[in-house]
C-alpha cells in the first residue's frame, strides 16, 4: 500500500521537539523526505531514523533560524537543490513570551512576533516562489485556539496566531490559481514541553474545559497535518481546521 507522503519533500519548521518533532516523524513513516528547520538539532534522533527506515524516506536537520531573511532563503534553496522540491511546508516553529500587557516588554512583544508569524512569512516566501513554478504545493501554518479565542496573559501569542489566520486566507487566495493550497491548524491544549511550564491547577481548570475530556497529544496534531499536506485534501484550501477536543466550540 502507497504511504500518504511517497516521495514528496517535506519541509517543517521547528521540527525538534514537541508538535514538530511528532509531524517530522509522521511525514517519514508515511514515506516523505523531512527537512526540519530549526536553531538546533533535535537531541535524540533515534526516532527520526526510526520512522525514515519505516517509510522508506529520508529526515534531514537544516540549520536555521526562520526569523532571518538570509538563514530561510539560504535553507529553502538547500532543499530544493538537494531534493529537487517542495512539496509540503508546515510553519509550525514557534515561542512563548507570557505576561499581562501592563508587564510586556516591548522585546517580549517583537520576539513572538517575530517568531510565530514573520518566520511564517519569510518561509513560505520563499517556497512559494518555487511551488507557484510547478504549479503544485501545500502550505500549513499552525497557528492556535487562542488565535481565534484570545488568552489573558497572551497578547503577544494570541496576536501572532490571529495573525496566522489572516495570513492563511490571504495567501490561499493568491496562490489558489496556481494550484497552491495554503491552511491552518488551531490546536487547543497539547502536552508538550511548552505546555509543561503551566502550573497544575491551571492545567485542571483548562482540562475541565474541553468537552472530549482530555489533553491533547502532539499525534494528534500530526495526524491532521498529514491529512492536509496529502492529496487527501487536494480540494481544500484556505481552511483552518481546530484540533482542540472540542474546547473552541
Amino acid at each position: 500500500m502507497e504511504k500518504m507522503l511517497q516521495g514528496k519533500v517535506c519541509v517543517v519548521t521547528g521540527g525538534s521537539k514537541g508538535i514538530g518533532r511528532a509531524i517530522v516523524e509522521l511525514f517519514a513513516r508515511e514515506g516523505g523526505k523531512v527537512y526540519y528547520l530549526s536553531r538546533s538539532a533535535a537531541e535524540d534522533t533515534s526516532a527520526f531514523e526510526a520512522a525514515a527506515k519505516e517509510g522508506g524516506s529520508l529526515v534531514r536537520w537544516v540549520a536555521c533560524d526562520v526569523s532571518d531573511e538570509t538563514q530561510v532563503d539560504a535553507a529553502v534553496e538547500l532543499v530544493i537543490a538537494e531534493g529537487g522540491a517542495i512539496d509540503a511546508l508546515v510553519n509550525n516553529a514557534g515561542v512563548t513570551r507570557d505576561g499581562l500587557i501592563f508587564r510586556m516588554s516591548l522585546e517580549d512583544w517583537d520576539s513572538v512576533l517575530r517568531n510565530n508569524l514573520t518566520s511564517a512569512f519569510l518561509v513560505s516566501r520563499a517556497a512559494a516562489r518555487h511551488m507557484i513554478k510547478r504549479r503544485s504545493g501545500s502550505i500549513l501554518n499552525v497557528s492556535s485556539v487562542v488565535g481565534i479565542m484570545g488568552n489573558g496573559g497572551q497578547t503577544n501569542y494570541s496576536a501572532s496566531k490571529a495573525g496566522l489566520i489572516g495570513f492563511t486566507k490571504s495567501l490561499a487566495r493568491e496562490l489558489c490559481a496556481r494550484n497552491v493550497r495554503v491552511n491552518a491548524l488551531a490546536p487547543g491544549f497539547i502536552e508538550t514541553a511548552m505546555t509543561d511550564k503551566i502550573p497544575q491547577e491551571a492545567k485542571d481548570k483548562l482540562t475541565a474545559g474541553i468537552p472530549l475530556g482530555r489533553r491533547g497529544k502532539p499525534d494528534d496534531v500530526a495526524s491532521a497535518a498529514l491529512f492536509l499536506c496529502s492529496d487527501m485534501s487536494a480540494y481544500i484550501t484556505g481552511e483552518v481546521l481546530k484540533v482542540d477536543g472540542g474546547m473552541g466550540m
